[in-house]
This record gives C-alpha cells, structure tokens and sequence, in this order.
C-alpha cells in the first residue's frame, strides 16, 4: 500500500511542477504584466522603465518563473492592483466561501444520488427506475449555468424564498446563530443547484454497478442458500456496490472546481470562482495566475485521492 502511495506521489510532485510551468507561461502570454494597474500611466516612461526594471520583469522567462515560484512556496503570490492586498490574504478570505459552497454541495450530491441510484439499480426497468433514468439523461443534457440562472430566477426572483447575492446578511456577528442560519441560508440555492446537476453521474454510476452486482456467482448463490432479499441486498448487492462509489469522491471534488466558478458567478457569491472571473475581466495578473493554479493543484490533487481510496477499496489495481 505504501510503495503504491509513493509512486503516485512520484507521479504527482512533477505534473504539479509542469502545472505550475503552463500557467507562468499561460499568464506570460496575457496583456499586461504583474505592473499593470499598480503605477499610473500617466508617469514617466523612463520611470515605469525603472520600475519593470527593479521588479525583474525584463528578466528571461525562466527567471522570472524562478523567482515567482520560490516566492510561492513562501507563501507570497503578490499583490492584487484591483484590491490593494496580498493576493495570499484574499485568497484566504474567498477560500473559506468556496470550502463551504463545495463541502454542502457535496453533502446535497450523495443524498441525493445515493437512494436515487440504490432504487433504480434494485428495480431497474420499473417505471420508478425510467423515472430516475429520465432525470439523469435530463441532467446530463442540461448546462450547469443555465440550471443555475433559472433555479435563480424561480426561487431567488420570483417565489424571494433565497437570497441572490453575497454569502451572508450584513451587520451580522461572526459566530452567532443569526449569522450561521444566514451562512446556510444563502449557501443552500447555489449548493443545491450544482448538486443536482452533478448528482447525475453518481446516481449512474451506482444503479450501474447494482445491476452488474445482482448477476454475479456470489449473488445467486447467496439466494440459492436461501437468504431473503432484504439480507442478499443489504448484506451483498448494497455493500459491493457503494465502495465504487467512495472512489469517485476525489473526481467530486475536482468537478466542483470548474463548477465553482459559474455558480459562484451567477450567484454572486463571493468565493474563488466569482473572484477568478472578476480577476481575468479586470486582468489582476497576479490573482488570475494564483487562483489558476490552486485549482490546477486541487485536481492533481483530487486524481491522487481517489486513487488512494480506489487502492483501498480494489487491491488489485495497486501497483507492484
């Protein structure tokens, strides 16, 4: 199990490091520079001259990557011209946002895949498995940010029952309990949104794996020895088929990200995927660059942790 962890983690450490190349590169390539917004345009050719001069921005490339990423791994990723702060302490501040937005959405996804999933496998080809069939193949064939703008519009505009804007009501205090129904109150929309967008892969997933595990030796011979069906299913077909399903969590996690940034968007929900959006529209260098390869980092590292789970669950895939 060990060796198996390592070699992921042999693996990983350098698709981190060729991230963290494409993006310096990637930003390389935008209009503008790490300069841009911080000095007024206005000034002095020659002293703006000065001034690239002193932040190393006419360095070769591979300098300059050099010295970004040694600066970031001491935790400095620069300063955000758009909101005058380290981008480290805004990132901070939108981080926490975005860790609650994904932790709910992922708590809403497995509620709801689990007994939808369990019940179209048990019963499949009944009308309540073409029900959920049909809710998947709907889910699959809708765009996660058109779902979210009209859940917006019904529930946010119309019917007012939740907020469509910010992440909690203003002149609350932190800690008290006006304060965290509020948190909830306004995380509940934009989570329950993703969720049942994402939930559909799940519910798949699962009602596949419960059909394939209804057919297979151990399944008819426990039925053979005379085991009712509640026990064949809730000892044998249940059991085997929800460890999979513990394999997909870190790809859960990797897929929110990308979700992150059109719900956060559309809801106005200040995380890291609203402030990705606001950085690229105002060219905030600095933000765009951290943001990208925190999320580029969490996919890695998401890949990786369903790869340990998956090992866990199935030996056989470890490697040798």
């Amino acid at each position: 199990m060990w060796k198996f962890i390592v070699r992921r983690l042999m693996i990983t450490l350098p698709q981190i490091l060729l991230l963290s190349v494409l993006v310096f590169l990637m930003a390389q390539l935008m209009p503008g520079d790490a300069l841009t917004g911080l000095v007024d345009p206005n000034l002095d050719p020659a002293t703006i001259a000065e001034q690239r001069e002193r932040l190393g921005l006419n360095d070769p490339w591979h300098v300059q990557y050099i010295d970004w990423i040694g600066n970031a791994l001491q935790g400095d990723l620069g300063q955000s011209f758009r909101f005058k702060v380290d981008v480290t302490t805004l990132i901070g501040q939108r981080l926490n946002n975005t860790v609650w937005l994904s932790l709910l959405t992922l708590i809403f996804t497995y509620l709801i895949a689990i007994p939808l999933g369990i019940t179209s496998g048990r019963y499949n080809d009944s009308l309540r498995d073409q029900m959920i069939t049909g809710y998947t193949y709907i889910g699959f064939a809708t765009p996660l940010f058109i779902f979210a703008l009209v859940i917006l519009w019904i529930f946010g505009f119309n019917f007012g029952w939740f907020p469509t804007g910010s992440s909690v009501g203003p002149g609350l205090t932190p800690g008290t309990l006006p304060y965290i129904v509020s948190r909830l109150h306004h995380l509940m929309l934009p989570a329950l949104s993703m969720a049942l967008i994402t939930t559909v892969n799940t519910v798949q997933y699962l009602r596949n794996e419960i059909i394939d595990t209804k057919q297979k030796d151990f399944i008819l011979t426990a039925r053979a020895k005379g085991a009712s069906e509640s026990r064949v299913y809730n000892r044998h077909v249940f059991r085997n088929s929800l460890l999979p399903i513990a394999a997909l969590f870190g790809f859960e996690i990797t897929g929110l990200i990308g979700g992150t940034v059109f719900i956060e968007t559309i809801y106005s929900y200040p995380g890291m995927g609203l402030l990705f959006m606001e950085s690229i529209t105002q060219r905030d260098y600095s933000v765009v660059t951290a943001v990208v390869l925190l999320f580029g980092v969490a996919s890695i590292l998401g890949a990786l942790l369903s790869d340990i789970i998956l090992s866990l669950v199935d030996p056989r895939i470890r490697i040798k």
